[in-house]
């Protein structure tokens, strides 16, 4: 069942919120909802793309956090030795800044058009900067 749509540019998928793993994330991502950022290609992690929030505080803690999100999964880094942003991981993504390796909380995992996430990546390094919303549905 999906819980939220989530756009990037011209592409949209169905998502659900993992709130059994991560409720304090999900949480406090909700009452921001509709959430809406810039998605640019990651620097450091592999085949992902990231928004950038500088220092946004979510206040919540890690839960459910991994280094490695698998394609589909989109993690929230509540910040401390980087900014705080979050990162869709479209294809192999190890998560790291210029201070070396992070894990962020998974929170959100996509549910529908996952074959075009590859596609989705590829716009989003080769045309640059494209608007992303997070909705309830």
């Amino acid at each position: 069942m999906s819980q939220l749509k989530v756009h990037v540019g011209d592409f949209t998928f169905d998502a659900k919120f993992e709130e059994k793993d991560a409720p304090k994330t999900v949480a406090a991502f909700k009452k921001a909802m509709p959430f809406v950022s810039q998605a640019i290609h990651v620097r450091w992690s592999g085949e992902g793309v990231w928004m950038p929030l500088g220092d946004l505080d979510f206040g919540v803690p890690y839960e459910n956090h991994t280094s490695f999100p698998a394609p589909g999964q989109i993690i929230l880094y509540p910040g401390g030795i980087s900014e705080t942003e979050i990162l869709l991981a479209y294809s192999g993504v190890h998560f790291a800044s210029k201070m070396g390796q992070l894990a962020g909380n998974h929170f959100i995992t996509l549910t529908s058009n996952l074959e075009n996430l590859k596609e989705m990546g590829k716009t989003v390094l080769w045309k640059g900067a494209q608007p992303v919303r997070f909705e309830l549905v």
